[in-house]
């Protein structure tokens, strides 16, 4: 297909002509002979529909089990449940350079009355403690598959999937370079049904580079499965084969750089790894491909999730610098011999992929022929530590009432903490916006205390995105709870709200004109001499300063922050006077 067509075809959501459709199927091979690509991808099949307003909102947006809350992300202007909608299958991304910035994407349905979906986006700039849901991406656009993620410059990233009523997949990455709050119009990034990406923060020649994948099945570039962007996302490569074609799974990118893509095939679960990917003069190629023994098979279509994956498979790869930093792993939740229907299994390669130790089972309790352990979900901490969280039946032995369970690793997978409930149960069954899932993924980033998820549940009778921060917060990045640095002393936290001063100043929440470290509203403007009161001491420190500052980030005078002391800088402390 060509891609000016295909730009236009995704940005117009129109429906393409026959002629599309044979130069769409011209010189490809079909894609129809194989049990993955039967199962039906992402379509439009139901027009938009407007929710009915009549249905108001309702408060109960936030839900407890315990220590654990779990805050609700779809909400409305005052931050209560909007009735009647759905949203699901979130994904999350957090700003390394501000940890207190969170966006999470989602498929969001106005209407359970239509299966018609768009991208919907909330941001939270307090570290998950509140958040707000401005809409969706494109109004009136067919979006799905959300994947979001932030690189270490602090920009957003939310890599979507169009489809019309031609069925042409087509994918665009649209960009935030400001917290979540905007973005831009999206770029061409060809993609297909399933798409995942992951970026290179290895330091080599191709750090900042993304990588994307996606399956063989709502493609039409079969079989060619994918890409890459070197230039930030604004422009993908032509689309290429991957051996073994992998779907309904993940990518990762280790410490030298190598990419790895995990996913099912007929039967098995499947790694691919390419080493020159990295190498923005090099066509990527795969060095490795081959199966892993997860100690089941793929599964989906039944049980708590019966028109929707039961999990996707997860890599990952520890970029800790440590003993195990290069470790290779992949979890996935797989139907295990035996009458048990679904259990959360991992295995580790130390290798880069080559050869892999024999599956760990995660979850800890009893086989059972209704325990149902779905949407397991993996993320590496860069201490080391894997995070994992599932949905369980364990408790409720019905495979449509799970609670969400966590457990964490902190020897590379060999042994598991005891499994933990972190929410009340709910029912998979409800809710559905004329589509019989929850959608087919979680999603979790993992920090050196905690873990940051975003996650679907119907405690409303429908489905909501909520937000759920497992552990103490380090908003700062030092490895240091949070409570920790403020009962030190080590971060102030003037306005006693719990949040370090150091975390706000960086995710924008409080001015800090004159870069002293405090909020501006905790400090009495024009205090130069630390008194309590502004005077005409503070007044000579002023004039003395007159002119342009020599250190910009140590220059107490400069009152509005503009690198120089002035008239501007004189009138601030005049206004605050006495």
């Amino acid at each position: 297909m060509n891609p000016a067509l295909a730009r236009a075809v995704c940005a117009s959501g129109l429906m393409a002509g026959p002629l599309l459709l044979g130069a769409m199927a011209a010189g490809r091979p079909q894609v129809a002979d194989s049990p993955e690509n039967r199962r039906p991808p992402e379509r439009l099949d139901d027009p938009w529909l407007p929710r009915d307003p009549a249905l108001g909102s309702a408060p109960g947006t936030q839900v407890s089990l315990g220590e654990f809350l779990s805050i609700q992300v779809n909400i409305d202007a005052d931050g209560l449940n909007i009735i009647g909608d759905a949203a699901n299958e979130p994904s999350i991304g957090v700003d390394p350079t501000a940890p207190n910035r969170i966006v999470i994407g989602w498929r969001q349905f106005d209407t359970i009355a239509s299966n018609f979906r768009q991208a919907g986006w909330g941001y939270s700039h307090d570290g998950g403690r509140t958040w707000t849901f401005p809409g969706v991406l494109e109004p009136g656009i067919f979006r799905s598959d959300p994947v979001v993620d932030a690189d270490d410059q602090g920009r957003f990233y939310y890599l979507s999937l169009h489809t019309n009523l031609a069925d042409v997949w087509e994918c665009r990455m649209f960009i935030s370079q400001d917290g979540g709050l905007s973005w831009g119009d999206g770029n061409f990034a060809f993609g297909g049904d399933k798409t995942w990406f992951a970026f290179d923060r290895s330091g080599g020649i191709g750090h900042g580079n993304l990588y994307q994948a996606w399956n063989t099945g709502g493609n039409v570039y079969f079989p060619n499965q994918f890409n890459r962007s070197i230039d930030g996302g604004l422009n993908w490569s032509q689309p290429i084969e991957m051996p073994m074609r992998p779907v309904f799974g993940t990518v990762a990118v280790g410490p030298a750089g190598r990419v790895f893509v995990a996913g099912w095939r007929s039967g098995t679960i499947r790694i691919v790894r390419s080493s020159n990917a990295q190498d923005p003069d090099a066509t990527p190629t795969f060095d490795l491909a081959q199966s892993v023994n997860l100690g089941g098979s793929f599964a989906g279509g039944q049980g708590p999730n019966p028109a929707g994956l039961l999990g996707q498979v997860w890599v990952a790869v520890d970029r800790s610098g440590g003993p195990m930093d290069g470790n290779v792993y992949m979890l996935s939740s797989v139907n295990p011999p035996g009458t048990d229907p679904l259990d959360v299994m991992f295995a580790r390669s130390e290798d880069g992929g080559k050869t892999w130790r024999g599956p760990v089972r995660v979850n800890d309790d009893a086989p059972s022929p209704d325990a149902w352990q779905w949407f397991g979900t993996m993320s590496v901490a860069p201490t080391g530590r894997i995070d994992v969280i599932f949905n369980d039946t364990r408790n409720s032995q019905q495979a449509n009432i799970s609670e969400l369970f966590y457990t964490a690793s902190t020897d590379g997978g060999r042994t598991w903490l005891k499994n933990i409930a972190v929410s009340p149960p709910f029912d998979s069954w409800v809710g559905w916006p004329n589509q019989n899932k929850i959608g087919d993924y979680y999603d979790m980033v993992s920090d050196g205390v905690g873990a940051h998820l975003a996650w679907a549940a119907t405690f409303h009778g429908e489905q909501d995105v909520y937000y759920l921060r497992i552990g103490d917060y380090d908003c700062n990045s030092n490895g240091v709870p949070d409570n920790d640095d403020l009962d030190s002393g080590d971060s102030g936290d003037c306005n006693d709200n719990g949040i370090p001063d150091e975390c706000e100043i960086a995710a924008g929440t409080v001015k800090d004109d004159n870069r002293d470290g405090i909020p501006d509203e905790c400090v009495l403007i024009g205090d130069l001499d630390g008194d309590g009161s502004v005077g005409a001491a503070d007044l000579l420190i002023l004039l003395a300063s007159w002119g342009p500052c020599a250190d910009c980030i140590d220059c107490p005078a400069d009152l509005n922050g503009d690198c120089s002391v002035g008239a501007a800088d004189l009138l601030i402390l005049l206004v605050n006077w006495g």
